[in-house]
């Protein structure tokens, strides 16, 4: 039995409500299909459009061989659904540090309340 239309119209909703960091446990999936990988493809490639993650969680290693071969550009793959919640933080964190990075201009200008006059 196939599950992954049932899937991709969960991920549909969750992503449309602005989920972007998604663990998925895989580990009771026994064998996936092109259109189940084709729908991995996807799912990742919005994810990281979004700065998001997403995150499969197996240790089956005929699986994660397969997905290897079908080089989905920064799969993530975990073993545990624990080191996925830490890959997601970890993520969230590096997102938020990034942003501040780009919003910083080290102290100086306008945006931090700074004048000219007080350099």
């Amino acid at each position: 039995e196939t599950i992954i239309p049932d899937f991709e119209k969960l991920f549909r909703n969750l992503y449309r409500e602005g989920y972007c960091n998604v663990v998925v446990d895989f580990n009771e999936i026994i064998e996936l299909d092109g259109y189940g990988v084709s729908f991995i493809r996807k799912a990742n490639k919005m994810c990281l459009n979004e700065s998001g993650l997403f995150i499969l969680v197996t240790k089956n290693a005929e699986i994660i061989q397969q997905l290897d071969r079908a080089k989905i550009e920064d799969l993530t793959i975990m073993p545990t659904t624990a080191e996925a919640t830490d890959a997601v933080y970890m993520n969230e964190l590096e997102n938020e540090f990034r942003a501040e990075e780009d919003g910083d201009d080290y102290g100086f200008g306008e945006e931090t309340g700074g004048r000219d006059e007080d350099y």
